[in-house]
């Protein structure tokens, strides 16, 4: 058996400034959402797939939601987890095993900290690998910038260029009604921010934010049923990279590089076929660095090539404006079925056919990158 596989379902919770939501009223909020988009019953679901929340994630989250899913995954591997467990729930509709899978996402992270249930994770590792990197300081937000002055160091890139990456992306979140921040930015402004990590003031880096989102894939049968045109799942790849910062080769190079050769190899198709990119930015030089690996431009011309700002990128304003609850892999999927849909009311790129959506976990730990499209 071998079945087509699209989105046909997606939603948001409530997002935002979420004080008085628990993560799984989150979690059920966008699940409900995401099946009145399909125009589907609950009872079509067999297949569940959860991270995040739990101590046995998937299983505590179907069972708030009232479903029994005969097939599971709670892959964790940060940013990336939603692309990876997608590409699973594909493989196994595809398959057979499951006919409709629901990806779920629910988190509260900014009322947590502010309620003081929660610090800020800045620092990982006290055991295993990642304890050897602990005294030299070495936070989440230190990784990355050591990796952005790496590319700088190489390529001539310039604060400038990263800084661009915010600001295009705080000016598609004012034509995005569910953003969190909307007033424009101008380059000034980022590099002119408190210092949070060298070379990143706060502007380079994500926004705190809460909530959820929920993506129903099912197999091509199931299509005619639902309520909205069907965005297909054309090609998948995932790779994983490393931990530890010492055994990675080359900090100019994500582990895009191998999973976007893979799902633009697998769906038959290239960068240049692209309308759009949706991409994992928790800090400006993740988008730089994840369009060249994906092949938008060659290694090294990320900076002229967001400064030019000829793709479309993280059309919703993304985790640097529009929201960022913690794993924000899944929400790339609702934008990018939205603007194939072409519901993307205010940001939508016109004759939207064809799109690449690319998470990133940890520190360029992992990768998982799709190609959707709006014909089979």
């Amino acid at each position: 058996m071998r079945r087509s596989v699209a989105i046909v379902g997606v939603s948001l919770s409530d997002c935002g400034r979420v004080d008085t939501a628990t993560p799984y009223a989150l979690h059920a909020q966008a699940a409900r959402r995401a099946l009145a988009d399909a125009g589907l019953d609950r009872s079509v679901v067999d297949g569940l797939a959860s991270a995040g929340l739990g101590t046995l994630a998937p299983i505590e989250v179907a069972e708030y939601l009232g479903l029994r899913p005969r097939w599971v995954d709670s892959t964790s591997v940060g940013g990336a987890t939603w692309e990876v467990m997608a590409a699973h729930a594909v493989d196994a509709i595809a398959a057979g095993r499951a006919n409709a899978v629901l990806l779920v996402y629910g988190s509260t992270a900014r009322a947590d900290i502010r309620a003081g249930r929660r610090t800020s994770n800045l620092s990982f590792g006290s055991r295993g690998p990642l304890q050897f990197e602990v005294p030299y300081g070495h936070t989440l937000v230190a990784k990355y910038a050591m990796a952005a002055r790496r590319h700088m160091h190489t390529y001539g890139t310039t604060l400038e260029q990263l800084a661009t990456v915010a600001v295009r992306a705080r000016a598609h979140a004012a034509r995005n009604p569910d953003a969190m921040f909307r007033t424009p930015l101008t380059v000034d402004e980022v590099l002119a921010g408190p210092m949070i990590a060298d070379p990143f003031t706060k502007l380079h880096c994500c926004i705190r934010s809460d909530g959820g989102c929920a993506v129903l894939l099912a197999a091509a049968e199931y299509v005619p049923d639902t309520a909205k045109a069907p965005v297909w799942v054309l090609g998948a790849g995932e790779h994983v990279s490393h931990t530890t910062m010492s055994e990675w080769a080359d900090f100019t190079v994500s582990p895009a590089a191998v999973s976007g050769r893979l799902a633009f190899q697998r769906a038959g198709l290239t960068p240049a076929d692209m309308d759009f990119a949706q991409v994992y930015d928790a800090f400006t030089y993740m988008t730089l660095v994840t369009l060249e690996d994906l092949g938008f431009c060659a290694k090294g011309e990320g900076g002229p090539f967001v400064e030019a700002g000829t793709l479309p990128v993280n059309t919703d304003g993304g985790g640097l404006s529009a929201c960022h609850p913690g794993m924000r892999g899944l929400f790339l999927l609702v934008e990018a079925a939205r603007q194939l849909r072409g519901e993307a009311t205010g940001r939508q790129v016109q004759g939207a056919r064809l799109g690449v959506v690319s998470g990133t976990g940890g520190w360029f730990c992992s990768s998982a990158t799709m190609v959707l499209g709006r014909d089979a």
